[in-house]
């Protein structure tokens, strides 16, 4: 990641959009910025949420509240509670996400 041609900022969070994300179980609102080629999203997934496909775009993701499961497509899980994060570069290891309480998320990818 190149962190370029960006002025200093801040992001009231209250003030941004949220646009609603069906998955193969429940919904993620997403609150999105840009920033050139970078994306910066506060997501929120209800309980039972599972995504409706295989990501394989990098991301730096921190749990801020509830417990979320990633999922690897070759069957490993890793279990992400408030304060814990993960990271995966573009095209790495293909995930997906699901909750079963639901979590709330920062995700810059």
């Amino acid at each position: 990641m190149n962190i370029s041609d960006i002025p200093f900022g801040v992001t009231d969070w209250s003030g941004v959009e949220r646009t609603e994300h069906r998955g193969e179980t429940g919904t993620a609102w997403w609150q999105t910025r840009q920033f050139g080629a970078i994306r910066v999203r506060m997501v929120e997934y209800s309980p039972g949420y599972l995504a409706d496909h295989w990501c394989s775009k990098g991301h730096i993701l921190l749990c801020l509240e509830g417990e979320l499961e990633s999922e690897l497509a070759d069957g490993r899980t890793f279990r992400l509670t408030a304060g814990v994060s993960y990271q995966v570069g573009d095209d790495a290891e293909a995930h997906r996400s699901r909750t079963r309480g639901g979590a709330s998320l920062f995700i810059v990818d």
